[in-house]
C-alpha cells in the first residue's frame, strides 16, 4: 500500500521517524542496530544521524518502523518475492539443452495417455520444416516441463551461503525531516520536474496532488512546465473544489482525461468518463478563461479534434451555456473548430505551407510565435535554408548568407524563451548530427520506449552554423544555472546521461538514464540477470535471453531456453506460467569473454504484456565467482526496475568491454515490437538481427552527459568568493558528511539540475 513515508523511502531515500518522547525511559540503540544489520542483508544501511533518531525511540517503536523499512528496501531490491530456479543447483548443474528435452520426452512418452499429453507444435506439418517427415512436440505440453519441480525452500537449502564482499552494494538512507515537510517537498520536486515524469513517478505526483488537495507550497503555477502535470494538479484542485489552472485548451483536455482516469499523456485516445456537474462547468469555464486570455490558443484544438468532439459528447455545453446565461463563448468556439465549422489553422499548418512555398524565412517567423516549435525544428529550418541557397544560386532574392543570419538572430532572439529541457535536447542532437557520417542511421524512441532505426537521408549542416548554435546553447544554460557557491561533484556522476525525458526510464534501485554509462565494479567477474513477472488473469510466458556479439555486433550467439549454456554462461532454465510468479536467470562470466557486447532482453513469449502482468521486475547482480549463495542474493543487486513498455521484447541496457579492459553497462530502457515465430512465440533467434541493429545505433549516439552540466556550473563557481559559501554537491548518491543546507543533486533527483 502506498504511503507518504515509503514515497519518500523509495524515491529519496529518507526515513521519516517519529518525534522521540522528551523524557525517554528505554534505549532504542540497540534494536536500531539489530535493524540496521538486516537491512545490510538487503544491501542497505542507516546513516549514522539516522541510527540515532533511531535509537532515541524505544524499542517496540524502532522494531515497528523497522520492520517496515525492511520491507521497503527488500522491495527496491526485489527481493520481496520469491526468486526459485528450474534447474534446482543453478547456476551449477545447467544441462546440454538437447538432452534436456530428450529427457522431457522420454518422461512423457513412457507414461499412459500420451497422446492426451504430448501435443504436435500448431502450425506445424511434422518436425516445422514443411516437408512432413515426423512430429514436431509442443515443449510447454510436456508434463516436467516449464514448472518448477521444487520448492523455493527446497532450493535454498541446495546453495551455500553468500560469503559477504566488501564490493557488495551498499545504499545509505538518511533520516528526513517530519512528515509535513517531506510530502511537501517531493511533492514540489515532483510537481516542478523540468522534464516528464516516469509513470511511476506520476503516480507518485498524483497520489501527492490528492494527499495535498492540489495545492503546490513552494510552487508558484509558472513552474510547473510540464503539461501532464499540471493536469494531475488541477484534478486534484478540481475533485477539492478549486479553480484549475490552465493557459491552453490542451491543458483542460488533458484535465478531462485525467478526471476521467484515462491516459493523461493523450497518446492513447482517452475514453471520457460522465463527469459530476460542477466538475463539468468546471471544464467549461476553464476553456471560456483560456481562450478569451488568448484566441489564438485555438489553433490548438485542431490537433486533438476527434478527442475534443468526444468531450463535447459529455460536457454538455448547452447546460453550460444555461448556467452562464448564455454567455460561453470560448468553449462553444473550441467545439465549433473540433468540427471544422470554425477555420483555426495551426502554427505546425502554417509553418507547413511556407516550407512548401520554399519560404524558410516566414516559417521560421512562424514558429517562432511557439519559441519551442522553432527550437525543435532548428535542424530542419537549417537544413532547408541551405538546400533553398543552393537550388537558387544566383536568383534574385536575400543572399544565402543574410538568409542564414536572419534564422540564426530568430533563434537568439527566442532561446531566453524556450524551457532549458528543449535547449539541452537540441543541443544533444546538433551534436551527433555533426558527428554523423554518410549512409548512417537515425534511431528514434517514443515516449513509451519503443525503439527504431532508419537510414539518415538527410542533408549535411554547415558546421559554422552548428558551432554558433551550441554557442547560443551554452550561453543561454550558463545564464540561468544557478550559483554553486562551493561545488562538490562525485567523478561517477559525469557519465551519467542527462535525464532529459523521465518517459520509457522506470523507477527502481539505482536505475540510470537512457545512454548513461556505469562501470561495473573491478574485481566482479560475474553478471547475473534476473527476471520475476506475475501474470494477472492468462497464462503468461516471459523469456529472459542474452545475445553475446564481438566488437562489430558480430559472431552472435545467445544464453536463452534454446542454448542453455554456451562458454559464455548459464540460463537457469524456463518457466512457462507463472500463477504464483516465477524468475528466470542468466549466469555470464565476463573473465571467459573477449571485446564485444552482452545485450540482455526479455520476451513475451505469449499471454499478458509487460503492462499487462500483475508484476514484472528486472535487474542484474554482479559478484565474484567465489561468493556463492543461492540465485538471488539482494546485498548483489546492483540495479532492479520495472518493465511496463510498449512492445514484445524489452532491452532494458548493455554491457560492453572498454578499452581499459574493464566492463560497463549502457542503459537502453527500449522496447521492440517483436518478431514472431512461425507457431506464434517471441524468441531471441527471431529477433536478433534488429535488437543488434538498434543496440549499435545506441551505441553510436552521443548523450549530453552530466559533465557538461558540471563543467558549466565550475565556470559558475570560480567566480564565487569568500570562504563561507553554500555548498551544491552533485553525485550518484548522497554521502553523510554534507554540512546543513547543502544542495544536493543525486540520481534520485538529477532533473532538478536542468534549468528552467
Amino acid at each position: 500500500m502506498t504511503s507518504v513515508e515509503k514515497l519518500v523511502f523509495s524515491l529519496r531515500h529518507r526515513v521519516i521517524v517519529p518525534a522521540a518522547p522528551e523524557a525517554p525511559t528505554q534505549d532504542g540503540a540497540v534494536a536500531a542496530r539489530q535493524v540496521d544489520a538486516v537491512l545490510m542483508d538487503a544491501g542497505f544501511k542507516c546513516s549514522g544521524e539516522l541510527l540515532a533518531a533511531l535509537g532515541a525511540l524505544a524499542p517496540a517503536a524502532v522494531i515497528d518502523l523497522g520492520a517496515e523499512l525492511i520491507g521497503w528496501a527488500r522491495e527496491l531490491a526485489g527481493d520481496h518475492v520469491r526468486h526459485n530456479a528450474y534447474f534446482i543447483d543453478f547456476p551449477a548443474g545447467v544441462p546440454d539443452t538437447l538432452d534436456f528435452w530428450l529427457s522431457c520426452l522420454r518422461e512423457a512418452l513412457a507414461g499412459p495417455a500420451t497422446a492426451a499429453r504430448v501435443q504436435a507444435m500448431p502450425g506445424t506439418d511434422g518436425d516445422g520444416d514443411g516437408d512432413g517427415d515426423g512430429p514436431a512436440f509442443n515443449l510447454l505440453s510436456l508434463p516436467r516441463y516449464g514448472r518448477y519441480q521444487h520448492t523455493y525452500e527446497e532450493m535454498v537449502a541446495r546453495h551455500d551461503e553468500l560469503v559477504p564482499a566488501l564490493s557488495d552494494r551498499v545504499t545509505v538512507v538518511h533520516l528526513g525531516a517530519t512528515l509535513a515537510r517531506e510530502a511537501a517537498a517531493l511533492y514540489g520536486e515532483l510537481a516542478a520536474s523540468p522534464v516528464p515524469l516516469s509513470a511511476e513517478a506520476l503516480d507518485a505526483l498524483r497520489f501527492l496532488a490528492a494527499y495535498h488537495g492540489g495545492l503546490v507550497e513552494g510552487v508558484i503555477e509558472g513552474e510547473i512546465k510540464v503539461r501532464e502535470n499540471k493536469a494531475v494538479i488541477n484534478a486534484a484542485r478540481v475533485r477539492a473544489g478549486l479553480a484549475p489552472a490552465a493557459d491552453t485548451p490542451t491543458d483542460v483536455l488533458r484535465l478531462a482525461a485525467e478526471l476521467s482516469g484515462a491516459d493523461v499523456t493523450l497518446t492513447t485516445p482517452p475514453r471520457f468518463r460522465s463527469l459530476p456537474r460542477a466538475q463539468r462547468r468546471a471544464l467549461l469555464a476553464a476553456l471560456d478563461a483560456v481562450i478569451e486570455a488568448a484566441p489564438a490558443r485555438l489553433a490548438d484544438v485542431g490537433r486533438h479534434a476527434e478527442q475534443w468532439k468526444r468531450l463535447g459528447e459529455r460536457l454538455h455545453p448547452h447546460e453550460a451555456n444555461a448556467a452562464f446565461h448564455g454567455s460561453a463563448p470560448g468553449s462553444a468556439s473550441v467545439f465549433a473548430v473540433a468540427r471544422g465549422e470554425l477555420a483555426a489553422p495551426s502554427l505546425a499548418a502554417q509553418a507547413e505551407a511556407a516550407f512548401a512555398s520554399g519560404d524558410v524565412t516566414r516559417a521560421a517567423r512562424t514558429l517562432a510565435a511557439s519559441p519551442g516549435m522553432l527550437w525543435r525544428a532548428a535542424d530542419r529550418v537549417l537544413r532547408t535554408a541551405a538546400q533553398s541557397s543552393a537550388q537558387n544560386g544566383t536568383a534574385a532574392g536575400p543572399a544565402p548568407g543574410d538568409v542564414t543570419a536572419r534564422l540564426l538572430e530568430a533563434f537568439a532572439q527566442t532561446a531566453p524563451k524556450v524551457s532549458g529541457r528543449v535547449l539541452l535536447s537540441v543541443r544533444e542532437h546538433l551534436v551527433n548530427r555533426a558527428a554523423a557520417k554518410p549512409g548512417g542511421r537515425r534511431v528514434f524512441v517514443n515516449r513509451n520506449g519503443r525503439g527504431h532505426v532508419i537510414p539518415d537521408a538527410r542533408g549535411p549542416l554547415d558546421p559554422a552554423v552548428v558551432g554558433r548554435l551550441l554557442s547560443l546553447i551554452d550561453e543561454e544554460i550558463l545564464r540561468r544555472l544557478p550559483e554553486p557557491g562551493r561545488l562538490i561533484i562525485d567523478p561517477a556522476i559525469e557519465s551519467v546521461a542527462l535525464p532529459l525525458s523521465g518517459k520509457g526510464a522506470p523507477e527502481g534501485l539505482r536505475v540510470f538514464p537512457r545512454g548513461s554509462v556505469t562501470p561495473v565494479p573491478e574485481g566482479l567477474d560475474v553478471l547475473r540477470f534476473f527476471i520475476y513477472w506475475k501474470q494477472r488473469r492468462r497464462t503468461t510466458d516471459f523469456d529472459l535471453s542474452a545475445l553475446m556479439t564481438d566488437e562489430q555486433f558480430g559472431n552472435v550467439r545467445w544464453l536463452s531456453y534454446t542454448n542453455l549454456s554456451n562458454f559464455g554462461g548459464e540460463h537457469s532454465g524456463d518457466i512457462t506460467s507463472a500463477p504464483e510468479g516465477a524468475s528466470e536467470f542468466i549466469n555470464v562470466h565476463l573473465d571467459r569473454l573477449g571485446r564485444g557486447f552482452v545485450i540482455p532482453q526479455v520476451f513475451v513469449y505469449s499471454g499478458e504484456g509487460f503492462g499487462e502482468v500483475a508484476e514484472s521486475l528486472f535487474g542484474y547482480l554482479a559478484l565474484r565467482e567465489d561468493q556463492r549463495g543461492a540465485p538471488f542474493e539482494p546485498r548483489t543487486v546492483r540495479a532492479r526496475s520495472g518493465l511496463a513498455g510498449d512492445g514484445r521484447a524489452a532491452m532494458p541496457l548493455l554491457f560492453y568491454r572498454g578499452e581499459d579492459g574493464r566492463w560497463y553497462a549502457k542503459w537502453l530502457h527500449l522496447y521492440l515490437r517483436g518478431n514472431c515465430a512461425s507457431w506464434g512465440g517471441t524468441r531471441v533467434e527471431e529477433n536478433r538481427v534488429t535488437s543488434r541493429l538498434l543496440a549499435q545505433s545506441i551505441m553510436d549516439r552521443e548523450y549530453l552527459r552530466v559533465a557538461y552540466l558540471t563543467e558549466l556550473l565550475q565556470r559558475k563557481a570560480a567566480t564565487s568568493e569568500g570562504a563561507d559559501q553554500p555548498v551544491t554537491y552533485v553525485g550518484v548518491e548522497r554521502p553523510e558528511d554534507l554540512p546543513p543546507g547543502a544542495t544536493v543533486y543525486t540520481l534520485a533527483n538529477l532533473a532538478r539540475l536542468i534549468p528552467q
